[in-house]
């Protein structure tokens, strides 16, 4: 099991496993007089059925953090792991299935097939592996997200809202060892936004599912169990059982300071 520095303060609760991990991660763009560190020696654990959001200033990092926390893009130094499994060992067809069997996406954009319906979206990461669904999880997964009436609609057939859940499902239909969604309520209103986020927390609480969120609003950090706060590509703070008022005070702080230095 990777085993996170019990002296670091941006390890989880000590008495879960650790779903996924990044140790002295730097990621750096260009060179000369183009560089740009957009991740600075980040030490981050991320903990089984937890639900951690990343928050910060607009460019501090988030993304970048979880696009390669998540082996969507390499590290220039430090490593990544994924359970007990090292990302820098693995050639690119063993990353592709790491990523396809072990780890679940929520984007912004939904991105789903517009000629697929509702579970064939849902199913098409375990069709293209040529793995058959687990029918009791797949039900199980489905009922949580209240699509079970709309399973035969095309994406052109359902609400944003709607579509975002067929995006959550997909992500938890394989068992993935961690889910890494990605301003998954960027684009929907604000209830439709509350009930995605209730699906997310849903899947940690009855689950088991370790979630990792990439957000800039409060009120969807206040759905974690935690937050981690990134400010020029470095962890700076971390904030337990978040609310959207202490996040947002918390945010308010780093702006403050932004302004003054």
């Amino acid at each position: 099991m990777v085993t996170a520095d019990p002296l670091s303060p941006y390890a989880p609760n000590p008495t879960v496993g650790i779903a996924a991990a990044t140790v002295g991660v730097s990621k750096v763009h260009g060179s000369g007089d183009t560089r740009v560190v957009a991740l600075d020696d980040v030490s981050l654990a991320f903990g089984e059925g937890e639900f951690t959001a990343i928050m910060g200033p607009s460019g501090c990092g988030k993304s970048t953090l979880m696009h390669c926390a998540a082996g969507l893009d390499s590290v220039t130094s430090g490593s990544v792991r994924v359970g007990t499994t090292e990302l820098g060992t693995l050639n690119d067809r063993q990353l592709t299935a790491l990523r396809r069997d072990r780890i679940g996406f929520v984007f912004q954009a939904f991105n789903l097939l517009p000629t697929l319906t509702a579970l064939e979206n849902i199913t098409l990461p375990l069709s293209i592996a040529g793995r058959r669904p687990d029918r009791q999880w797949l039900d199980r997964v489905v009922s949580m997200v209240g699509l079970a009436q709309r399973l035969d609609h095309r994406p052109g057939q359902l609400s944003g809202g709607q579509q975002q859940r067929v995006a959550v499902a997909r992500a938890l239909v394989s068992r993935p060892a961690i889910v890494f969604a990605d301003e998954p309520t960027g684009n929907l209103d604000s209830r439709a936004g509350a009930e995605v986020l209730g699906f997310l927390r849903d899947s940690v609480r009855e689950l088991g599912q370790s979630v990792v969120m990439v957000t800039h609003d409060p009120v969807a950090a206040g759905f974690a169990d935690r937050v981690v706060f990134l400010s020029d590509g470095r962890l700076v703070d971390e904030m337990a059982c978040p609310t959207p008022e202490r996040v947002l005070d918390r945010m308010k702080a780093f702006d403050s300071r932004s302004r003054t230095s």
